[in-house]
């Protein structure tokens, strides 16, 4: 498939992955394609996307303000389970540290050294570890089931339009046909309209033709 690929996409692709490494993930997700299709303004998808008011810049925010809330679901959860458990008699604080008496300092934390523990309860401390963005990954990032599915519809909608090549235009028409991944739902938190999203496409590649 990857044959059929203008240079454009080729960079999108290209783009998708260095934008998961610089944020600091191990996946390229449908979030990263758009950060890709949004390369520069020279390519349909770039110039339908910036006329629809999407910017890069708006799209890094967007995915690290998902990303904090989740965080915060995750730190909720775990006071909740704490609080349960302390109902039935289980203090995980205390579990905690009779561990750390047992194995030493950070045991829990994959041997995080006593100096460098940030103090309070665990799931804090837990939670503070997880805050700071990990390092770039290295090597190999693999695509999600959802931007395969993408980069399968770019096909889907290049074959359909009777087009021998796929180029960015088919690509966010993939996107947007896929609708259900983290790309398509940051382009609804924009204001977007998908359905109109399609359209605007359609209509500049006619126009283009």
């Amino acid at each position: 498939m990857f044959e059929r690929f203008t240079g454009e996409a080729r960079a999108t692709v290209v783009v998708a992955q260095d934008s998961a490494r610089f944020l600091g993930h191990r996946h390229i997700g449908t979030e990263h394609v758009l950060l890709g299709l949004l390369r520069g303004t020279d390519s349909v998808a770039g110039s339908v996307l910036a006329a629809s008011g999407i910017t890069r810049e708006r799209v890094v925010a967007d995915i690290e303000r998902i990303e904090q809330a989740g965080q915060e679901s995750d730190r909720e959860r775990a006071e909740k389970d704490a609080a349960a458990l302390r109902t039935i008699g289980i203090d995980l604080d205390a579990v905690r540290a009779a561990v750390e008496d047992s194995f030493g300092p950070g045991a829990l934390d994959g041997g995080t050294p006593h100096s460098e523990a940030i103090q309070g309860p665990w799931w804090r401390r837990r939670h503070a570890q997880e805050q700071a963005r990990p390092c770039p990954p290295r090597g190999h990032i693999p695509f999600t089931p959802r931007a395969k599915k993408v980069l399968e519809l770019s096909l889907r909608e290049a074959l359909a339009l009777k087009h021998g090549y796929i180029g960015t235009e088919h690509i966010l028409l993939g996107l947007v046909r896929e609708n259900q991944g983290l790309g398509a739902r940051i382009l609804r938190d924009e204001g977007v309209q998908l359905e109109q999203l399609r359209e605007r496409v359609l209509a500049e590649l006619q126009r283009a033709g």
